[in-house]
């Protein structure tokens, strides 16, 4: 389902940033984890990275772009053109060892470093086997936006990297059937010149 767009990103980032922490050392390997930070402890044991969306905003760099145009005969799909998304993640690893902390988040850095652009086979649920690609960029965010961050689901502080994922492609559900053009007819009138 095209809804399930930001789920399948999510999923995506989980399996790419567990495959990456696995060469960690001591076992067992750290785990990447989908968490909303609110809720509960977090397991130090295994560590675990949470990934934490925090953002969903309109790609501003996508906008404008022209409607769909799908021909399946004998009828021509009108449909709007996906809405472009942003997703902002916080990663955050929880191991109970600062020094296994700066490792699982110079190692999820280095990976999303060295592969910036998801796409093909790395790509998860409805995602996978699609044309879509993903680029990740490291977030912009202050120490104060940060800090807001964390002061909103009323946790304190802690070491973390922000990332935005785009272009991410809701596709729209609404769309308009018509008929191709099979005929024309063209009328015209001669006109006296004065």
């Amino acid at each position: 389902m095209p809804f399930n767009v930001i789920a399948d990103v999510s999923l995506t980032l989980e399996n790419v940033l567990t495959d990456s922490l696995s060469i960690l050392v001591p076992a067992p390997p750290p785990i990447a984890q989908l968490h909303d930070l609110r809720a509960g402890n977090i397991s130090e044991a295994p560590p675990t990275l949470t990934i934490f969306l925090f953002d969903v905003a309109e790609d501003p760099s996508a906008r404008n772009r022209a409607r769909i145009r799908e021909v399946v005969p004998p009828n021509v799909t009108i449909r709007k053109p996906p809405l472009a998304l942003m997703l902002r993640y916080l990663l955050t690893p929880w191991s109970g060892d600062r020094l296994t902390d700066h490792r699982m988040l110079g190692r999820v850095m280095q990976t999303l470093y060295d592969g910036a652009i998801l796409s093909g086979t790395q790509l998860a649920g409805g995602l996978a086997g699609s044309d879509q690609a993903l680029k990740i960029t490291p977030a912009t965010l202050t120490l104060d936006e940060r800090s807001r961050v964390w002061f909103s689901i009323q946790r304190p502080y802690r070491l973390s990297v922000a990332y935005e994922v785009r272009v991410v492609n809701l596709r729209s559900g609404v769309a308009d059937l018509t008929h191709p053009v099979n005929a024309r007819q063209l009328d015209y009138e001669e006109v006296e010149q004065a």
